[in-house]
């Protein structure tokens, strides 16, 4: 971005876009949706190239993200497990599967591509996924209604690599174009445990990601586009809208230990700075609270959490990374989840 100002108006535009593709693809949601009813969860890293619909060819809306620093989530936080409970109680009432991808990130043609988050450590990555799936599983029981799997994903060629139950993976990259029996059977193969209805809403995703990394080579997307340039430092819910590459870090409010993830984010954009990949004039900090029903209560806590997370991160921007604060133009808004429309609150800057 240019400047501030622009920075901030090239966010409400995108949402804006966003929104608008959103509203229109409700029509081939509710039919996905008829024929697949399997509920989709990931849990991902705040940074913004992890964008699971585009990879996997998927309507915007069937993938519900959870989005924190590094992918780092605990199911004994006490807010994400309410919101993970909230999430599958809702699905189980409708008669839904649950079906969670737990991921990792990183580049396999430069480490440095990889997860800030995780300090470039991929097996440091991999293991915490490892963790927090079994944690699901000790809580929601395997075979069940709640299907965790480990998902790495590859951000040079956006592939997933398919973690089993039996300590085998496939890397969709290998993967050529099989038909629907042979991917069935390869996702038998490694989740011999996995409902049969979740198989086979599982199989449009991965078809959809081996059909996107085709794409991808055959675009020769330059690498460069997936170097470290975010700009935007996103704090809340509400965000996926935001996965436009080299734009935004996401911190959740879902870590108790918040104002940590807050930093090492303002940190990271600090770093960019420094680097001289981004304009240090174009540094924006952005809150969003989130809220389905806009005639009652929750409305109104929306923007009230919003306006809370914008003063508490700003403080911890202050406290912590002092010469980034001056940088930052600030947006407060929250996120109809209906539609996806951003409401801006205030703007400052």
């Amino acid at each position: 971005m240019d400047n501030m100002s622009t920075g901030i108006d090239y966010l409400l535009n995108l949402n804006a876009r966003h929104s608008q593709d959103f509203m229109d693809l409700a029509t081939e949601r509710r039919r996905y949706r008829g024929e697949h009813p399997t509920e989709i969860a990931a849990l991902k890293c705040m940074d913004g190239r992890l964008h699971l619909p585009v990879m996997t060819q998927t309507a915007l809306g069937i993938i519900q993200p959870f989005r924190n620093l590094g992918g780092i989530f605990n199911l004994g936080w006490p807010f994400f497990q309410a919101a993970i409970d909230q999430w599958v109680e809702y699905s189980i009432s409708r008669g839904r599967h649950c079906l969670v991808f737990v991921t990792y990130h990183f580049a396999r043609g430069d480490t440095h591509r990889g997860c800030r988050g995780f300090g470039y450590d991929t097996d440091a990555a991999r293991v915490a996924a490892i963790k927090l799936k079994n944690q699901f599983d000790s809580v929601y029981g395997k075979g069940g209604a709640v299907v965790p799997i480990v998902c790495g994903i590859e951000t040079d060629l956006d592939a997933l690599i398919l973690h089993g139950e039996n300590g085998r993976f496939i890397d969709l990259a290998n993967t050529k174009e099989s038909s629907q029996l042979e991917l069935e059977e390869m996702l038998r193969s490694l989740y011999p445990s996995m409902p049969e209805r979740v198989t086979r809403d599982f199989l449009p995703l991965v078809r959809g990601n081996i059909k996107h990394i085709a794409e991808i080579r055959a675009s020769n997307r330059p690498i460069e586009e997936a170097e470290h340039k975010e700009w935007v430092l996103g704090v809340g819910r509400g965000f996926d809208w935001l996965h436009v590459i080299n734009t935004a870090f996401i911190v959740g409010p879902f870590d108790p230990n918040l104002s940590v993830a807050i930093e090492t984010a303002a940190k990271l954009l600090k770093n960019n700075i420094d680097d001289g990949r981004i304009d240090p004039n174009g540094v924006v900090l952005l809150t969003s609270g989130v809220y389905r029903d806009e005639a009652g209560p929750e409305y109104h806590l929306a923007k009230e959490k919003a306006q809370f997370l914008s003063k508490f991160a700003l403080n911890i921007i202050k406290d912590k990374v002092p010469d980034l604060a001056p940088h930052l133009q600030i947006l407060t808004g929250c996120t109809d989840l209906n539609t996806r429309k951003f409401e801006m609150i205030e703007r400052l800057g």
